[in-house]
């Protein structure tokens, strides 16, 4: 009996051995098992399971998904504000936001030629010009250089003129006698009309005023044809229109841009104050000070001018040029109101920044 004892002990010993090393292979298992049930939270901490190098569990994994959906999503909405916030700042930087439709503005380089910026909705229409007609006149006047130092002597039909019309004067007084050069500063500074018949009276041909002025304006007309200046017309030399003295934007800031190319023009227009003397009829000596109409040169950094003009069917008119890092603007502004001066700014202020 003791003999078949052994065997039987040796087998039940080999079973639970097999056994436990079946347990024993089965219990990390069960315990993973286990424990992933026992902490139900866990599957929400998916960054955290990350970190600790743990298995992710397929709810981890969608809720994973899910939240790189909606960053994707929440990514897509923003490029697409940003691309409108982009689009909106592009448009609005398109074109300076002023007031005038009649505005045009160009570069003018190197002042032998000029280039484009941007042109207002009106930029071509002809309307009145005012006072800038006098850039014109200037123009006429220093085609002759020679005419500079010509003595002029003031007629009183000047100084009738300006008070039957009401226009802008630099107070000449009868008698007085100044140069072609100094009448130019009380044409152009304070906008004197009667400097401005003073120049078309002595510096056109013909036998009496009438004559003379027709003259001139025909020579302005002229210039202005040659220059290529096709929305603009002249019969007048100061701006006080007979009916059919108009030009474009466009057409004034090239004006202005040319005009600027002439020395004693830039020299003239930069002025804010201008102070010189003549001899008066009496033999005493007459003294003059003239304030410029152009309140830009006092408000805008680089400002050199050009010309003002105002009236009931012109409104407000302005052909303004300013330097700043070795570039010149040029620009124009018709038919504006008292706004026309923060109108130039704006302008310029874009034009400096393309």
């Amino acid at each position: 009996m003791g003999s078949h004892a052994r065997p039987n002990r040796i087998h039940r010993t080999g079973v639970r051995i097999a056994m436990v090393a079946l347990v024993g292979a089965a219990l990390p298992i069960s315990a993973a098992g286990l424990a992933e049930a026992a902490t139900p939270g866990a599957t929400h901490s998916a960054d955290e399971n990350d970190q600790q190098g743990s298995g992710a569990t397929t709810a981890t994994g969608q809720k994973q998904g899910t939240q790189r959906q909606f960053q994707s999503a929440q990514a897509s909405q923003h490029a697409v504000k940003d691309k409108a916030a982009e689009a909106q700042d592009a448009k609005d930087q398109a074109a300076p936001q002023i007031n005038a439709d009649h505005a045009f503005l160009l570069d003018a380089r190197d002042g032998s030629q000029e280039r484009e910026l941007w042109g207002g909705a009106k930029a071509d229409e002809s309307v009145s010009m005012a006072s800038t007609t006098k850039i014109m006149t200037a123009i006429v006047v220093l085609k002759h250089p020679e005419w500079l130092d010509r003595q002029i002597t003031v007629k009183q039909e000047y100084r009738d003129y300006v008070q039957k019309v009401g226009g802008s004067t630099a107070d000449l007084q009868t008698g007085d006698t100044l140069t072609v050069e100094q009448l130019l500063h009380a044409m152009l500074i304070p906008s004197g009309d009667d400097a401005a018949m003073a120049l078309a009276d002595n510096l056109g041909s013909g036998g009496t005023t009438d004559a003379r002025i027709a003259d001139f304006v025909n020579q302005m007309n002229a210039e202005a044809q040659q220059l290529g200046l096709t929305g603009t017309h002249f019969d007048s030399f100061d701006g006080i229109s007979h009916g059919n003295n108009h030009s474009t934007a466009r057409d004034l800031a090239k004006l202005g841009q040319r005009a600027m190319l002439q020395p004693v023009f830039a020299d003239v227009v930069k002025n804010k104050q201008f102070k010189t003397e003549a001899p008066a009829a009496n033999g005493h000596t007459r003294y003059y000070t003239w304030d410029t109409t152009n309140k830009l040169l006092s408000s805008y950094d680089g400002a050199l001018g050009i010309k003002t003009g105002s009236g009931p069917e012109a409104g407000y008119a302005l052909v303004f040029a300013a330097e700043r890092d070795n570039r010149t603007l040029v620009g124009a502004i018709l038919k504006d109101d008292q706004s026309r001066f923060d109108d130039a700014t704006k302008m310029l202020d874009w034009g400096f920044a393309h």
